[in-house]
């Protein structure tokens, strides 16, 4: 591995096309350095004992709310939790004035998850506190796409040259773009697939190639990363069926049986099992979907320590 600079390049992490290349590969070493501390009988370190975090989920969220407080525990951080569903906001309140009521409690930090593509940008250009993006409308995800590619170069090595799928709603997905945009920057070939009404208009001008044959697409890659129908986003229909987009478009046993090598399966939930990925399928050898889960909170550590305690050694 190449020189690891000690520091990143942003005060925030408002999205992946923010980030360089060594900022990447900054935060899977430290991530590579906390997986070691979770992993541990103790699993706490003191390095954000001083720091207050405030997560800010204007949408439902279970597994990346829960996956960002545990590892600010990990780090000793001190951790307030906000709810859109239960706050003044049901009463008109803007979001400016929830973060600065929120600030003006001393917090150092803001993790947050807004509808609004933007909102992340928005507040970090407004108040003094680090940002961190936890999904921003279809626009970005970060930590996702982080914790994507750190477990595919854990199970495959370096990405560079490596064919990587990006499986399923492409439209709605902030995964995608977030992926895109990593696994770019590290090297990989990237192809989207799926309906041709959920792959986005002129997305090969980001440099992906487009394919709508999901055999042949499996057939490329060396992972495939499979995306979820987001029926929350979509007004409209853009298939006749779940029975008939599982029949074309979803992963099953007989798929991956047909192929001449063995591939990688991610998914980053929730799955809807029997719709893009069968539970034989997401339960198999073949998938890591339990060791994203894993590396979700070593991820997050070490963006949360970058940012918030830069200079320490975890």
């Amino acid at each position: 591995m190449s020189t690891i600079t000690q520091q990143l390049s942003t005060r925030h992490l408002l999205g992946i096309k923010d980030l360089t290349t060594e900022d990447i590969r900054l935060i899977f070493h430290t991530a590579t350095n906390f997986k070691e501390v979770i992993n541990r009988p103790i699993k706490k370190v003191p390095s954000l004992r001083d720091v207050t975090i405030a997560n800010l989920f204007f949408e439902n969220s279970t597994r990346t709310r829960i996956s960002f407080e545990l590892a600010e525990k990990r780090l000793s951080a001190d951790v307030v939790n906000f709810s859109a569903s239960s706050s003044s906001v049901k009463k008109g309140e803007t979001l400016l004035d929830t973060v600065n009521n929120i600030l003006s409690m001393k917090v150092d930090m803001v993790v947050m998850r807004h509808p609004a593509p933007g909102a992340c940008k928005f507040l970090a250009g407004h108040i003094e506190a680090n940002i961190i993006n936890a999904g921003d409308g279809t626009h970005e995800h970060p930590t996702q796409a982080l914790l994507d590619a750190y477990s595919m170069e854990e199970k495959l090595g370096n990405l560079e040259g490596k064919h990587i799928a990006i499986l399923g709603d492409i439209l709605h997905s902030r995964v995608a773009l977030s992926n895109i945009f990593c696994l770019q920057k590290l090297g990989a070939k990237v192809r989207v697939c799926g309906p041709p009404t959920l792959i986005p208009k002129h997305i090969e001008k980001l440099g992906v190639e487009v394919d709508y044959d999901v055999r042949k697409t499996m057939a490329w890659c060396d992972a495939a990363n499979i995306l979820r129908i987001q029926l929350e986003r979509q007004n409209t229909r853009y298939f006749p069926s779940l029975r008939e987009y599982s029949q074309y478009f979803g992963v099953n046993r007989e798929l991956l049986d047909s192929l001449d090598r063995p591939i990688l399966l991610l998914h980053p939930g929730p799955i809807n099992r029997g719709v893009e990925i069968t539970s034989e399928v997401a339960d198999s050898e073949n998938a890591i979907i339990l060791q994203q889960v894993e590396n979700g909170v070593a991820i997050r550590m070490a963006v949360l320590y970058l940012l918030a305690a830069e200079g320490r050694n975890p």
